[in-house]
């Protein structure tokens, strides 16, 4: 069993849906019996979420209970967007832990930009203490109306993240995929946000953490999960077959964005969803939001 002097990681807990579609349980299982085999003695538990945003409240109770946890959520982005917030309320209250996605969804975007090796593998290292945790930055959004929320990957507001996780929840062929994004772009209305004191009307407004969104829509080529800096990418309102254009270049990764390091608010004019990591935040009209990087904020092994 690894000693508390070799290894910072003491003990491992993987958060699942039991009644998941996907292959988050089974996932779990095979994760726990293939460290039971590399690392024998390291203590690996299965805990099962029974409603939404359970595996926050888990992930927070287990970071609190036991020194040296790594959190592990067997899911896809949105599950451990909860497990990554449930870490961070965790360690306001002095108690740090780590977390990493087993990626278990359909888009796996943030296991997709940050792993660069199975995932029994990284644990492995750790655990034996031959390597330590990575750390990441996060994105904290600000609404004004209880404690701020972090995002792993993106936050975003308007007709992008919409259509791009319309996109991530279907399998869909070519055509379809094309009908499906032009429904959403044909309903979609735009909104006004107030920023820098002007009110701007806008189709779309996206931060990214991480390179890539919704396996689709490729935002940079610099941005990486560590840097400090987030990127913004923001589209100003047009007609619909200008703005259907424009999504097609942020699919390619031809839009421009914009990165930067210093936090970005603006103010909202009508009610409107904020979507995290796929989650969805509902903002009030008249709220100012206020998002930034937190860097280096969340310890975790990938």
């Amino acid at each position: 069993m690894p000693s508390p002097t070799s290894s910072p990681l003491q003990r491992v807990v993987v958060v699942l849906n039991p009644n998941s579609t996907g292959d988050g349980p089974a996932n779990a299982r095979a994760l726990r019996d293939a460290l039971a085999e590399r690392t024998p003695g390291l203590p690996v538990e299965l805990v099962e979420t029974e409603h939404a945003g359970h595996a926050e409240q888990l992930a927070r109770e287990h970071v609190a209970r036991h020194p040296g946890v790594l959190v592990v959520s067997a899911s896809g982005d949105g599950g451990y967007h909860e497990v990554v917030n449930g870490v961070v309320a965790a360690g306001r209250a002095g108690h740090e832990g780590m977390a990493t996605v087993l990626p278990s969804g359909n888009a796996n975007d943030h296991a997709t930009a940050t792993h660069g090796r199975p995932l029994v593998d990284a644990i492995a290292e750790v655990a034996a203490g031959d390597g330590r945790p990575d750390r990441m930055d996060l994105l904290e959004v600000d609404t004004g109306d209880g404690e701020p929320r972090v995002a792993h990957s993106y936050v975003g507001v308007g007709i992008t993240p919409v259509a791009a996780a319309a996109l991530n929840e279907n399998d869909l062929d070519a055509v379809k995929e094309k009908l499906l994004v032009a429904r959403a772009f044909w309903k979609y209305r735009p909104m006004t946000l107030t920023h820098d004191g002007r009110d701007v009307r806008i189709d779309s407004l996206l931060f990214a953490n991480i390179d890539r969104m919704a396996k689709y829509a490729h935002l940079s080529d610099d941005s990486a999960p560590d840097d400090g800096r987030f990127e913004v990418l923001l589209i100003k309102h047009r007609s619909k077959l200008r703005l259907l254009a424009e999504f097609a270049r942020v699919l390619r990764g031809r839009h421009r964005v914009e990165s930067r390091s210093e936090p970005y608010e603006f103010r909202t004019r009508n009610p409107m969803p904020l979507q995290m990591d796929g989650e969805v935040l509902p903002v009030t009209g008249e709220a100012t939001v206020r998002v930034r990087c937190l860097p280096l904020a969340l310890r975790t092994v990938r």
